[in-house]
């Protein structure tokens, strides 16, 4: 039986059960736990300097209110990553593939910031849907567009990550199948084709820790606007 390009995106089921809880649970599993003792081995040193570096750069443009946020972010950022890197694997399943997965991360998160400006500092929070010295006639318009644009940021999130991993995989499955398409036939252009696809790899694996920070990103600038 032929399979579509896309039967990959399908979530896996066993006996009828869905298997997608036990591949965004199961990750967690690869990090190695801290010790309590004063010396760490290398893994766990490396770890914690690219955790303490990635918080660091984050939270430069947050306040103190915001640095509550950063165990959330940090979990949030170390999340995307495993996932989006062990989807490029062969016979893996990507969860950040799925639109439903990744909005159910984007909307809560950013109605929680619109929520804590709201209750904090509402006057401040109501003042970004209109620049200041809008004219008469085009306030109405304005706040129109910025309330529009302000309930598609969570639409954005999360279509913008499953959008970008989609396209990542559907281009290596392609080229994947060309050059096995391409080998009995000719062997050279099989070859380069080959080389092609060992640099998309690269360049998938990047964009997998692009987005992820991308995601996390975005999260703290609607939070900078609130806090």
């Amino acid at each position: 039986m032929a399979m579509s390009f896309f039967d990959q995106f399908a979530s896996p089921t066993y006996m009828g059960i869905p298997l997608i809880a036990i591949s965004i649970a199961l990750p967690w599993v690869l990090y190695p736990t801290p010790t309590t003792r004063w010396l760490n081995n290398r893994m766990l040193t490396l770890q914690g300097w690219l955790m303490n570096r990635f918080t660091s750069q984050l939270m430069i443009s947050l306040n103190v209110k915001g640095h509550k946020w950063a165990m959330l972010f940090l979990s949030l950022m170390i999340f995307l990553i495993t996932i989006n890197m062990l989807g490029l694997l062969p016979y893996t399943f990507t969860p950040t593939t799925q639109l439903s997965m990744n909005m159910g991360l984007a909307v809560p998160m950013w109605l929680a910031t619109v929520i804590i400006g709201m209750r904090n500092q509402p006057t401040i929070a109501l003042g970004h849907l209109l620049p200041e010295g809008t004219p008469v006639l085009l306030i109405p318009v304005l706040i129109i567009i910025e309330t529009i644009s302000l309930f598609i940021r969570p639409l954005a999130l999360g279509v913008r990550l499953t959008a970008n991993l989609t396209a990542g995989h559907l281009l290596i499955q392609l080229i994947a199948t060309a050059v096995f398409v391409l080998l009995p036939l000719m062997p050279t252009v099989a070859i380069l084709t080959a080389a092609i696809l060992f640099l998309l790899t690269i360049l998938e694996v990047a964009v997998a820790m692009i987005q992820a920070y991308v995601f996390v990103l975005l999260l703290s600038l609607y939070l900078q606007e609130n806090v």
